[in-house]
């Protein structure tokens, strides 16, 4: 009988528990854009996952956050945010943001995070030392 009282419980807790890329090598680092469908990106990005289903980061121009709900592999943003600074890197930035609200997918493989959309676009992004 306390193992049927204790079940409902533990299943409880195992849903509160974080299945994003976070939880697979993704939290904890700072992850700088390396390159958007194999091009190069010359202003430095950042990318971070700062607390269970949050991501955040730094585009050249402005602070950025979402909620990141789906389970790893899965990638998808919702309620995404940014400031609304000005600066000389607005147009890489828009580049950005659009490309990083069409990523689908995720994987995290040592210091390298790729993600990708159905279309088969890519990000790759590296730890940051």
């Amino acid at each position: 009988m306390r193992t049927l009282l204790i079940l409902p419980f533990l299943a409880l807790l195992q849903c509160s528990s974080d299945e994003t890329i976070a939880a697979y090598g993704a939290a904890g680092l700072t992850w700088e854009l390396q390159s958007i469908d194999a091009g190069r990106f010359s202003v430095p990005i950042t990318l971070t996952f700062p607390e269970t289903g949050r991501i955040a980061g730094q585009a050249p121009c402005n602070a950025y956050r979402a909620t990141l709900d789906a389970p790893y592999p899965w990638f998808e943003l919702k309620a995404f945010g940014a400031d609304t600074s000005e600066c000389p890197h607005l147009v890489e930035e828009g580049t950005y943001f659009a490309a990083l609200l069409l990523m689908t997918q995720s994987e995290v493989s040592g210091n390298t995070l790729i993600l990708r959309s159905d279309a088969g676009n890519e990000m790759v992004f590296t730890a940051s030392e």
